[in-house]
């Protein structure tokens, strides 16, 4: 049976934000030659085993671990634990009736401070094409907000369930105002038992397609049977990772630099 050692960094103080936080990282291979992409995903709690999340852990480790094992490419996974009651502020990144929309400051902490400490402590990539940003629910969107804000950083999104419909869906608007990302890989899924959000994310995708976005850049999986829980999640992440960080990928995205 594997061993899964997930390093445990904090707590952090976060500028704009109260109380303390961990960071918990994921290496798929302890001897690792050449340094590995970097995946940096919200809510943290949630992203490895279930004790720390209130609804059950995505195993995300496992996931990076069983493409490693087959010799495909898999990435370092850092997960920014949550601000409990703060993370509807940071998360978002418009102000609406039920948050302040401070994800700005929490991004900037993530590129300024967390992904430095992180490259000089693990092995990992810090050019674009190797660093992805990602979530689900309101990290999808944070994920997918980060990507094109911070697309100098970060080169690819995971954006699971993503809450689009926040702050009147803004965000649709918001991508129009960005410049199209150089190098940009997008992961969108979105289930069936979700409400609005299937509809939400096959607009998103439907605009992506319109700004030139092919298949080697944008994956786009509906689930018919989804549910909006971290089960759903974590059946749907392995693909996901498979995807976002495969070897065609990487070259696709090194030779559009």
């Amino acid at each position: 049976m594997a061993t899964h050692v997930i390093y445990k960094l904090g707590p952090f103080s976060l500028p704009k934000f109260a109380g303390e936080r961990h960071v918990r990282v994921y290496l798929p291979t302890e001897r690792s030659g050449a340094p590995l992409p970097v995946l940096y995903i919200f809510d943290g709690q949630n992203i490895f085993h279930d004790d720390p999340s209130m609804a059950g852990g995505w195993y995300l480790h496992h996931a990076a671990h069983d493409l490693h094992a087959v010799g495909k490419p898999a990435p370092v996974i850092v997960g920014i634990d949550h601000g409990g009651v703060d993370r509807i502020h940071e998360l978002s990144p418009f102000p609406w009736e039920d948050s302040r929309g401070e994800a700005d400051h929490l991004i900037d902490w993530v590129t300024d401070e967390l992904a430095p400490r992180i490259q000089r402590e693990f092995t990992v990539r810090s050019d674009v094409a190797g660093t992805a940003i990602g979530g689900s629910s309101m990290g999808g969107l944070a994920a997918l907000y980060a990507h094109f804000r911070r697309s100098d950083v970060f080169g690819a999104a995971l954006c699971m369930s993503p809450s689009l419909w926040v702050a009147d869906r803004k965000i649709y608007d918001k991508l129009h105002e960005f410049p199209r990302p150089t190098i940009s890989r997008i992961y969108v899924d979105a289930g069936a038992h979700e409400g609005d959000m299937l509809a939400d994310a096959e607009r998103l995708v439907a605009q992506l397609r319109s700004a030139g976005y092919g298949d080697d850049e944008l994956m786009w999986r509906p689930d018919p049977y989804g549910a909006h829980s971290e089960h759903h999640w974590r059946k749907r992440a392995p693909e996901a990772l498979e995807w976002l960080f495969s070897e065609r990928a990487d070259y696709a995205t090194r030779t559009a630099a």
